[in-house]
């Protein structure tokens, strides 16, 4: 912990290139890759490959705005840090306001992927029935029924939740591990299902639904995108990374590239071996499902091959569960920071050095969404990020235009190309997935909607709150020294 020129209290500069790194790819490689192929392949059929590659050419463009501005605004919030330096008040509050949500939603979505792959892995060492023929714990105070997975995900929650609140260094370190041993993991799946029987004589086609079309693929695109918000992600603990204005280009450069290339090997191996109506079928556990199918058996200690990759899912949801605990806070406490939501959101914690007000804040919103089905939480998470999305390729325009002098230790090529792009790119996935959501979720709409009425009212009422604390002299405008990019602790240059 240290403290800043006015006094305040800032982070540590504890996380190096290869942590920064970990936590986007934390974040990608984990339920979107164990939770979302099978829904994917229930939409897309096995175009679901093409899906997720085509995600991957949507988030470059936008990766390339963020590493420019990340390079030239080294402040922790990730895109809320970014908008609130180049637009004006209320759309920054807005912008803060969807990014924390969609990470609140995505912790709950990872939670939700994390119960019946725990509950898979009990099941192959014999110790639980299926996922399927888990009932649920009655409470004995309210006499109500809980399912066991949704009492796993809250569990999770919970776990991970007060280990970040103690400790942003242990829940880096947790990060970097858990993600280097899932990656392993993928490898070991696709090396196997590569080389079976089953892969050797798999079928690819119809590419698409029987009762779809090519347009399939839109639709599966907006559900899945949550699953690349990882560079985001790098840029919310910007202020908690050495060297930030190299290291947080670099790092969203390296987990973007890597990501892309494990989910492309991944999901053509799962389809090539369970194939697309089995994924589909198998839902949040379609990848262990794949798995155990071509894995061998009868193995020493671990008896069943499939069981390393039912713990590999186990440990991808957790590491994403993990990122978006982290992400959500700062992006809560950045807000706090800058006046834009109470005073006591934007401070560390006296002992902790964490962000301790912000991870309880968000933890509460995270633990109440547990209960949602997970193709709500992953629609409303994706919708989010892409109107946010949209929103940061904007400001990466208004920046070089208003101040085209300013420090910009990387650039990206092809402007403004890689922005204009990235802005037509997420307006048409976010279009299609509202008509979606629409058609198919109208639950996940009318929580999206009330979420941002919600924000306008939030809005509003803090802006009484900061007026009334300023007309009596009790409450200083925490965002007044904060208008512009400083250097912050632990950058070189």
């Amino acid at each position: 912990m240290s403290s800043g020129s006015h006094g305040e209290r800032k982070p540590e500069a504890e996380l190096g290139l290869l942590d920064a790194t970990m936590i986007g790819m934390g974040a990608m490689i984990g339920a979107g890759i164990f939770v979302l192929t099978g829904l994917a392949t229930e939409i897309a059929g096995p175009a679901a490959i093409a899906v997720f590659a085509l995600n991957g050419v949507v988030t470059a463009f936008t990766g390339l705005s963020y590493a420019e501005l990340a390079s030239a605004i080294p402040k922790s919030g990730g895109g809320y840090a970014f908008v609130r330096e180049v637009f004006d008040d209320l759309s920054s509050f807005l912008m803060g306001w969807m990014l924390w949500f969609a990470y609140m939603i995505a912790g709950a979505l990872y939670a939700l992927g994390f119960a019946p792959n725990f509950l898979e892995l009990l099941h192959v060492y014999g110790l639980a029935p299926a996922p399927g023929q888990v009932g649920a714990i009655t409470l004995p105070v309210v006499e109500a029924a809980v399912p066991v997975s949704v009492g796993l995900a809250f569990t999770a929650v919970l776990l991970l939740v007060a280990l970040n609140a103690a400790s942003t260094a242990a829940s880096g370190s947790v990060e970097t591990i858990f993600t280097l041993v899932k990656v392993a993991i993928l490898v070991v799946f696709v090396a196997f299902g590569a080389l079976s029987p089953m892969f050797s004589t798999a079928e690819f086609q119809p590419l698409f639904p029987v009762d779809g079309s090519a347009f399939a693929i839109i639709p599966a695109m907006g559900l899945t995108f949550i699953a690349f918000e990882g560079y985001d992600l790098i840029t919310t603990v910007t202020e908690e990374v050495k060297n930030p204005r190299e290291n947080i280009p670099k790092a969203i450069f390296l987990s973007l590239a890597v990501t892309v290339v494990v989910y492309l090997a991944v999901v053509t191996v799962a389809v090539g071996t369970l194939g697309a109506q089995g994924l589909a079928e198998a839902g949040e556990a379609g990848i262990a499902q794949a798995a155990t199918e071509f894995m061998p058996t009868g193995l020493p200690v671990i008896q069943n091959g499939g069981a390393i990759i039912v713990f590999g899912a186990v440990f991808s949801t957790l590491t994403a569960l993990n990122a978006v605990v982290i992400a959500s806070s700062r992006v809560a406490f950045s807000m706090g920071r800058e006046g834009q939501l109470l005073p006591s959101i934007g401070q560390l914690h006296h002992r902790f050095g964490t962000p301790f007000v912000a991870i309880l804040a968000s933890a509460v919103v995270m633990l109440a969404s547990v209960a949602l089905p997970t193709k709500s939480a992953g629609n409303m998470s994706s919708l989010f990020f892409l109107l946010s999305f949209i929103v940061v390729n904007g400001a990466v325009i208004r920046l070089r235009r208003e101040r085209p002098d300013m420090k910009r230790p990387y650039e990206m090529p092809y402007y403004p190309a890689p922005p204009v792009l990235g802005i037509l790119l997420n307006l048409v996935l976010t279009s299609v997935l509202i008509w979606y959501l629409v058609q198919t979720d109208p639950l996940a709409l009318v929580l999206s909607v009330g979420w941002i009425l919600l924000g306008g009212l939030a809005y509003v009422g803090l802006n009484r709150y900061r007026s009334s604390g300023e007309a009596s002299g009790s409450l200083a405008d925490p965002g007044a020294s904060e208008t512009t990019a400083e250097p912050v602790p632990g950058e070189d240059d």
